[in-house]
C-alpha cells in the first residue's frame, strides 16, 4: 500500500517534469494563432541565464493531490475538512517547491538592437547561443523571442502610388537583355 505522504510528494514531481518549454521554436497554446508584432534587429549582447517557473504548475497540482489526499483524514466531517485544507497547503507549497527544483533551465538573456535604434531583452532556451551581430527577428507577444531572420525584404510601395512595381519583370535591364525594343542601360554591353 503506498504511503499518502509519497503520493503527495509524488504528482507534484511528476506534474513539474511536464512543465511549460521556453523554447523559441515551441508555442503555447494561448500564444498560437494570435498576431504579434515583429521587428527586425541584430543581437548586441548575449549572456547565460537560468530560467524559473514561477511555481503555478506545481502549486495547483500540489494543492490539489494534497486536499485529496488530506480529505481522506479519519474522524468524521470536521476531521476530514481540516485534513483537506492542510494537506492542501502542504501539497500546494511540496508542489511548487518541486516544480522550481526539477524544471529549471538553462537559457540565454539577448539584446537586440532593432532598425529604429531601441533596444530590447528577450530570455529563452536554446542548445547553443545565437551570435553577437546575427540579424534577427524580435516576435513579441505572450511568448517573445528572438529568432534568425528568415524573411525576404519585399519591395515597399507608398501610399498614394498609382501603380505597383512589376515584380513579374524581375531585376532592372532584365527587359532590356530580353526585348530589342528596350534601349539596354547605359554602360551594358551589346
Amino acid at each position: 500500500m503506498i504511503r499518502r505522504p509519497v503520493l503527495l510528494l509524488a504528482l507534484p514531481l511528476a506534474l513539474a517534469a511536464c512543465s511549460q518549454s521556453y523554447s523559441p521554436d515551441t508555442y503555447a497554446a494561448g500564444a498560437a494563432q494570435q498576431a504579434a508584432k515583429v521587428e527586425r534587429g541584430e543581437i548586441i549582447g548575449v549572456r547565460p541565464v537560468l530560467i524559473r517557473p514561477d511555481g503555478t504548475v506545481g502549486a495547483v497540482s500540489g494543492g490539489a493531490a494534497g486536499g485529496v489526499a488530506g480529505s481522506q483524514t479519519p474522524g468524521g466531517e470536521v476531521a476530514s475538512a481540516f485534513g483537506a485544507i492542510g494537506g492542501t497547503l502542504l501539497g500546494g507549497l511540496a508542489g511548487s517547491a518541486a516544480e522550481q527544483a526539477v524544471a529549471d533551465a538553462k537559457g540565454y538573456e539577448y539584446i537586440v538592437q532593432e532598425t529604429d535604434g531601441h533596444m530590447v531583452s528577450v530570455a529563452q532556451t536554446d542548445r547553443r547561443p545565437l551570435p553577437i551581430g546575427m540579424r534577427v527577428l524580435v516576435i513579441a507577444g505572450k511568448q517573445a523571442r528572438v529568432v534568425p531572420d528568415y524573411t525576404v525584404d519585399i519591395p515597399y510601395q507608398r501610399p498614394g502610388k498609382k501603380h505597383a512595381p512589376d515584380l513579374a519583370a524581375g531585376p532592372p535591364g532584365l527587359a532590356a537583355a530580353t526585348n530589342p525594343t528596350v534601349a539596354p542601360p547605359s554602360g551594358a554591353g551589346p
